[in-house]
């Protein structure tokens, strides 16, 4: 009796091999950033300072603007690691990060017009919580391309390419959101951001493949118990921890982004109340403007230069020149000077914007860059949150003396530069140095 061999089993289709990074593949994983850059420049020190100052009385302007921020941010810190942590365990049939980004910016674009047409204040910290709670529904997943996708000898020059996309973000807000507000054409500058975040989040899903470049740590579908814990908050919690090096990395870019956003976010009204600027909004935009030309200075170069000679060293450096950049504001008497001391903040901002992220990608597991990243939104969102008491200081000390109130502010800002820049001395710098 003869028997016939079982039919062989059908070969798996072979994976797409891994392709190489393209210059185009720069701008794509990218562009978003751009966009991120737009809405928040725009957001932080021009829009927000403008409208809570049309709705609320002048004597409480600091601290309506702080209680807005820092709720919202809270919000940020809660969604970002979530809405990360999320997409690294789900994988749908539209891709891993696309549909949130997709998602999210659309319900941005509903939130933004409701802040534009705010009736009152309620009105406004409720639509724009609810924009914090979409944007980061976008911002989380999409931060986790470069880590997941990106050989990590690139990751320096590709992070430099998204500063410098952030860059580019800062100066369009300059020219186009303060000459609108600096107009009374508020309306406008909030559809100029949403036809920003718009055609970036368009680029993005069209273009970005989702699928490792040659080089990159391969790919791996999560298992089952990462799925079912995928954005738990004892995961979450374990992330947080999961080195010493990460930690102090954390710790050490909240108290620097602290310093940065203590002279940002209040630039304004320093300009209203110390310098008694007749056009603060559009001051403040010359100042957005040569702080981004600032950063586009050092913001590739310092990316690229950090895979040669490794993070740590750049890191200190923009600490060491945020801080002089703080204490010199103390001494800022009119226009010009702000601008000048505004320059150095600029090339620290554009160093350790650059460099400090690269280090981030460096430290954590690339498959879980959704978490891990969304985990250092705590730093990020959480300075905005505490920058947020700088307000309150504001309207304590301001009806004694506005210089007293900014000097003090502005030297409080320079310690956190020290304090962060001394916590990341005992972090490890895992990129080699090259001969």
């Amino acid at each position: 009796m003869s028997s016939t061999a079982a039919p062989a089993a059908p070969a798996a289709p072979a994976a797409p091999a891994a392709r190489p990074l393209r210059i185009l593949d720069y701008l794509t994983l990218n562009v978003y950033w751009f966009a991120l850059s737009f809405l928040w420049n725009s957001m932080g020190p021009i829009l927000l300072p403008v409208v809570v100052a049309l709705l609320v009385p002048q004597s409480q302007k600091g601290s309506a603007l702080g209680l807005i921020s820092a709720i919202g941010l809270i919000i940020a810190v809660i969604v970002q690691p979530a809405a990360g942590a999320w997409t690294d365990a789900h994988v749908t049939r539209w891709g891993k990060r696309r549909p949130y980004i997709v998602g999210g910016t659309l319900f941005d674009v509903v939130f933004l017009m409701g802040m534009a047409f705010a009736p009152g204040y309620g009105w406004l910290l409720i639509t724009y919580v609810l924009l914090q709670t979409s944007s980061n529904i976008a911002h989380g997943p999409y931060q986790g391309y470069i880590p997941e996708l990106v050989p990590e000898r690139k990751r320096g020059s590709v992070t430099g390419v998204k500063q410098f996309l952030e860059i580019a973000g800062i100066i369009l807000t300059s020219l186009a959101t303060g000459y609108l507000v600096g107009q009374g054409k508020i309306a406008w500058a909030f559809g100029a951001i949403i036809l920003v975040l718009l055609i970036s989040m368009l680029l993005t899903a069209l273009f970005v493949s989702e699928r490792p470049f040659q080089g990159a740590p391969p790919a791996s579908a999560p298992a089952p118990a990462q799925t079912s814990r995928g954005g738990g908050l004892s995961a979450s919690l374990r992330a947080l921890f999961h080195s010493r090096d990460f930690f102090l990395w954390l710790i050490s870019r909240l108290l620097i982004l602290l310093g940065m956003n203590l002279v940002r976010n209040y630039a304004l009204y320093f300009l209203q109340d110390v310098l008694h600027s007749a056009n603060p909004a559009g001051e403040v935009s010359y100042l957005l403007a040569i702080i981004a030309l600032a950063i586009a200075v050092v913001a590739y170069p310092a990316g690229w230069l950090s895979d040669r000679i490794g993070r740590k060293g750049l890191n200190l450096a923009s600490g060491v020149l945020g801080a002089l950049g703080a204490v010199l504001m103390t001494q800022a008497t009119r226009l010009s000077l702000v601008l000048i001391f505004g320059a150095l903040i600029g090339l620290s901002i554009g160093i350790f914007l650059s460099v400090n992220w690269a280090w981030a990608a460096d430290l954590l597991p690339s498959q879980e860059g959704g978490r891990y990243l969304g985990i250092s939104n705590i730093a990020t969102a959480g300075s905005g949150v505490l920058a947020g008491a700088g307000g309150f200081l504001l309207d304590a000390l301001r009806p004694h003396s506005a210089h007293l109130a900014y000097n003090v502010l502005f030297l409080i800002a320079a310690l956190c530069y020290a304090i962060g820049s001394v916590m990341m001395v005992p972090v490890r710098d895992t990129r080699p140095r090259r001969g």
